[in-house]
């Protein structure tokens, strides 16, 4: 039996690119704090960093519904229903962060 793979893996490639980009973002805002640039600045670069994660988050629900749930509901409603509850749980948690 092959292994299950994550419905990103097609984009992995894609996503770490983003990720290295936020974390230049975040080494970027560190330096102005360090450098002690203007506030308002900073917090412009903060909420472009926020937007940059929450796209990688979107994709990633996006990745999750489109395999990972489509996987499981060809396997049975019972799994189906743990991925569904899933994915409900990470939306809930990026909508409060």
């Amino acid at each position: 039996m092959s292994e299950h793979q994550h419905g990103y893996i097609h984009r992995k490639d894609d996503y770490l690119r983003r990720l290295r980009r936020i974390e230049g973002q975040a080494r970027g805002l560190q330096r102005m704090v360090e450098e002690e640039q203007y506030c308002i600045d900073i917090l412009t670069q903060v909420s472009a960093m926020t937007k940059a994660l929450q796209a990688v988050s979107i994709g990633l629900v996006e990745e999750h519904l489109s395999h990972c749930v489509i996987d499981a509901a060809r396997s049975s409603d019972a799994e189906a229903q743990e991925k569904i509850t899933e994915a409900v749980d990470a939306i809930s948690r990026l909508v409060k962060s």
